[in-house]
């Protein structure tokens, strides 16, 4: 038997929202979860970097979760659209996959980088489950 899924299981939501959207889909090559380091430009990683309970006395509470999303591309101005392109498909969202459910995903922070050969686009929301 499988266990329940809980906001550890956040990923798989942010993944499918990504995956249905046909601008990120148009953009990016592949979805990876926590790290891929031999896929095609361009791609996307997720990954869950924080967890906060926030407990209430009448039931077992809600979470925040922070997923991170790496967005690698040839191009600068490529990874900007595709970084556009997610933002717009997860900054506000509710969504249920699979008896998980998001309340609410917020962008909290953005920053760039390059690294071997690849531009990134790091963008990170606050996700309530």
């Amino acid at each position: 038997m499988a266990a329940n899924k809980t906001s550890l299981s956040a990923g798989e939501i942010i993944r499918a929202v990504l995956a249905e959207d046909p601008e990120v889909s148009l953009r990016a090559t592949d979805i990876y979860p926590v790290v891929e380091d031999r896929a095609d430009l361009p791609y996307i990683v997720y990954r869950r970097v924080a967890l906060d309970h926030n407990p209430v006395k009448s039931g077992p509470g809600s979470d925040t979760v922070t997923i991170e999303i790496l967005c690698f591309t040839q191009g600068y101005t490529e990874g900007v659209e595709l970084a556009e392109a997610v933002r717009d498909a997860l900054d506000g969202v509710q969504a249920e996959h699979r008896g998980m459910v998001i309340r609410s995903c917020t962008l909290a922070d953005s920053a760039e980088d390059w690294e071997d050969d690849a531009y990134i686009q790091q963008l990170t929301f606050n996700c309530k489950i």
